[in-house]
């Protein structure tokens, strides 16, 4: 199953629960689970403690983008072999949330794209690691910018136009009143930005972690996100700069291990 990019959304930070070890044949991986994305969380731990995973292959390798892994039809695979396959027998109602921020390391539910998955389910019969791209800082200026623009001039539209001709006045007969009276209106704005669903405001630990490490910002709201690496960063790194055939699968078999 391909990824869909998506849109961007207000982010914010996640709450950690269980762990689970990732190993793989090039280094192993801790993950914690989210708490705020129960359904995918619990499915997937069983699945991990199950041994569903286990023996099955990282199939699809992108560069800078993810690496995803734990197709049933990867297990014993013949090199070369075209693997990857998604099952409608392990779909999960999306949990979308605002907190959960595709960062690198995040781990992801992969889906079905399109008119056949309206409801965007989660084939949990596999999943994605997030490895993506820095961010620099103008680019994330530049996101806020284009999701908030649009939110402010409507509100200014509504708060500011009604008395835009006593403002004119003030500008030139009372600078003063006229200062305070923009500065108490643009605060009042940003008020509503912090509280308007819509809206896009990078805290400063998200911009660090985006900046620092990355991420792939343009599948939020697309994809469940239910968990990240806390240790073994390096090991998406290895992986995910393996040489990949047509198909995208690594021309070196990438095992998973769960026990």
């Amino acid at each position: 199953m391909k990824l869909l990019f998506g849109l961007l959304l207000m982010v914010g930070f996640a709450t950690a629960g269980d762990t689970l070890q990732l190993k793989t044949t090039l280094g192993d991986m801790r993950v914690v689970l989210y708490e705020n994305t129960p359904r995918h969380a619990a499915y997937y731990k069983a699945r991990f403690q199950e041994g569903q995973y286990e023996g099955t292959l990282f199939t699809r390798v992108v560069k800078d983008f993810v690496i995803q892994g734990g197709a049933l039809d990867s297990r014993n695979a013949p090199a070369g072999a075209r693997v990857g396959a998604g099952s409608r027998y392990h779909l999960l109602m999306p949990e979308f949330r605002k907190d959960n921020v595709p960062y690198k390391g995040v781990l992801g539910a992969p889906r079905e794209s399109g008119k056949n998955n309206p409801q965007k389910k989660s084939d949990a019969s596999q999943f994605f690691i997030v490895q993506g791209q820095r961010y620099t800082s103008g680019y994330l200026d530049s996101l806020e910018m284009t999701a908030n623009n649009p939110i402010k001039n409507a509100w200014w539209k509504e708060h500011y136009m009604p008395q835009k001709a006593v403002m004119d006045s003030l500008k030139v007969n009372d600078p003063k009143t006229f200062n305070e009276r923009l500065r108490a209106l643009k605060a009042e704005m940003n008020e509503m930005l912090a509280a308007h669903p819509d809206a896009l405001v990078f805290t400063e630990e998200q911009r660090r972690r985006l900046t620092t490490d990355g991420g792939a910002l343009h599948l939020m709201n697309e994809y469940t996100f239910f968990g990240e690496v806390v240790e073994g960063m390096q090991v998406i790194d290895a992986i995910g700069h393996l040489k990949t055939d047509a198909n995208e699968r690594p021309y070196t078999d990438v095992v998973i291990r769960t026990r």
